[in-house]
């Protein structure tokens, strides 16, 4: 009887965990993917006012902000998702009250790190401008976000600490929704109104990230208020035995928090080592122009990276979600928790990212021109195209470096990601060479897929994957988004090749209508297949039930 009980209480914990993980992944891609598509649809009128200059202005925006998203990482410090981990690790030892001193502790570091990368990026501008004038006014612009950004994020990680991810969801939408409205105003007025200079646009387009900062940390503070009389319950109700002294709080916020900035930088690292040997590879290998250079970067470093980056804050939403659970299960030592963990985090990777990014491929010419007009279409939508499958290994190092940080493999998980970068670097100069702007695509996939294969290796030798449920569930994920790939293909090519005849094939309304049609032909008969089957159910949890009953699906 005992024995029964014990199996069903593990059982419950097990469903719990998984409801946790989903409701908390809910959220978060909620929150990422609306502040990802406001921050993809701005493009449109936004490209109308530049006019000639939209993709002279989007290349400058896309160098200004690679710059801006290292300091703005170094400025963080890893501090926000150090908090949430050792949050997340008092609160299971019942010491609420130590995570509140972590979090007052964090925000004068946070304060401090703020101001010195503010400072840095403002007065050495010049340095980080790689020869280029008109980028410095774009990095003063954006030195103002670095200020309070770090604050916010800080305040995200401590809700998140607490498995509520939903204050971060919707101070994440209301941050880009603010930033996007004074980017779209101050554009137009410049643009159009005042007909004045491009560079003044950018600057100010840029500078609406510290006007979107302030409404995300608005939201935040009215939910911190909010609850602050359930907060003070949980650290009167403490077990109040552990006693931990300022210096130690600074150590374990510092030492956590430094692997997140080489992991969280990942990416955008990867994003600069493009931007400073992309021009001179390229200079290398031909006689090209400046200008036409800048149209290059602009295809893939600006144009489909902000596109797959919707998909990829998928990812990075699962990867959230997954580091203060992991750090209750590695607290306390339960290895099997943590493989169980690890396996659902994986799956619910996969059954989200590769059906979105095989489906944005299908769908890369009309989706193109439907952001960035017919110009260079060709060229412009095989870059999308090719984006989109590279996306795939960027989502999953998100998650994986996630997954380590979140049971305290920072030191590996960073020496993994170094190897991947020395790889980056050897494969970059031939690959640019003589595939030109695909070749920094290659590289970066490259890279990623040596550290996403380490990390995974130490993984499994650690805890042991559950590789068949893995493989089984994976195969089955797989053949589905094949099958909806081809679908929304086919429609696509279907539908381009009627409104091309018809002579209406370069519109963006034409071809809005066109990507509505094949992503909602190609989106259902995915949710069709996995509801049918029960893959929705396996990966996400009971309550899939309740949509294919809404769906009408047996």
């Amino acid at each position: 009887m005992s024995e029964n009980s014990d199996q069903g209480s593990t059982q419950s914990a097990a469903s719990d965990a998984q409801r946790q993980m989903v409701n908390g992944s809910a959220w978060m891609t909620a929150g990422s993917i609306l502040s990802r598509i406001l921050g993809a649809i701005y493009i449109i009128p936004w490209g109308i006012w530049f006019g000639s200059l939209f993709f002279q202005g989007n290349a400058l925006f896309a160098k200004g902000y690679n710059i801006y998203s290292f300091f703005l990482i170094a400025a963080i410090a890893g501090i926000p998702s150090a908090i949430a981990k050792q949050v997340a690790h008092y609160n299971a030892l019942n010491e609420y009250g130590v995570g509140v001193r972590l979090y007052k502790r964090g925000l004068v570091l946070a304060a401090i790190t703020g101001i010195v990368c503010a400072l840095v990026l403002y007065f050495g501008a010049p340095l980080f401008s790689g020869g280029d004038e008109n980028v410095i006014p774009v990095l003063h612009s954006l030195a103002w976000a670095v200020l309070i950004i770090p604050t916010m994020s800080l305040t995200r990680g401590y809700f998140q600490g607490y498995q509520q991810m939903a204050p971060s969801a919707i101070s994440q939408f209301v941050e880009q929704l603010a930033r996007v409205i004074y980017m779209l105003i101050t554009a137009f007025v410049i643009m159009r109104v005042m007909h004045g200079n491009w560079v003044t646009a950018v600057s100010q387009s840029t500078f609406a990230a510290f006007i979107g900062a302030l409404g995300g940390l608005l939201v935040l503070g009215v939910y911190y208020w909010r609850r602050r009389d359930e907060f003070r319950g949980l650290v009167a109700n403490s077990n109040n035995e552990i006693i931990v002294p300022a210096s130690q709080l600074y150590r374990e916020i510092l030492q956590q928090s430094v692997p997140f900035i080489v992991l969280g930088a990942g990416i955008t690292i990867f994003q600069l080592i493009d931007q400073f040997t992309f021009f001179k590879i390229m200079k290398m290998a031909g006689d090209y122009s400046q200008v036409y250079l800048n149209d290059l970067f602009a295809m893939f470093a600006a144009n489909a990276n902000k596109l797959i980056m919707i998909t990829v804050s998928l990812s990075s939403a699962l990867a959230v979600t997954a580091v203060p659970l992991l750090s209750e299960a590695y607290t306390k030592n339960n290895k099997h928790e943590i493989s169980r963990q690890i396996t659902n985090v994986f799956l619910m990777f996969e059954f989200v990212m590769i059906p979105s990014a095989l489906g944005m491929a299908a769908i890369a010419q009309p989706l193109n021109i439907v952001f960035y007009g017919a110009q260079q279409a060709g060229l412009a939508t095989q870059i999308l195209e090719f984006s989109s499958y590279i996306s795939i290994i960027l989502g999953l190092f998100t998650v994986t470096s996630a997954i380590m940080q979140g049971i305290s493999q920072n030191k590996r998980a960073v020496k993994y990601f170094v190897v991947g970068t020395i790889v980056k670097f050897i494969v970059q100069y031939p690959a640019v060479y003589f595939l030109g702007s695909f070749g920094t695509l290659v590289a970066t996939g490259i890279g990623l897929i040596v550290a996403n294969y380490l990390i995974i290796r130490s993984l499994n030798n650690q805890f042991g994957l559950d590789y068949h449920a893995i493989s089984d569930d994976t195969n089955r994920v797989l053949i589905f988004a094949l099958m909806t790939f081809v679908l929304a293909w086919l429609m696509t090519k279907l539908l381009v090749s009627f409104t091309g005849w018809i002579g209406l094939g370069n519109g963006k309304i034409i071809n809005l209508v066109i990507v509505a049609i094949a992503t909602g032909l190609g989106g259902y008969s995915y949710v069709y297949l996995a509801l049918r089957s029960r893959l929705a159910d396996r990966v996400m949890g009971p309550r899939m039930g309740r949509i294919r009953t809404m769906l009408k699906i047996k």
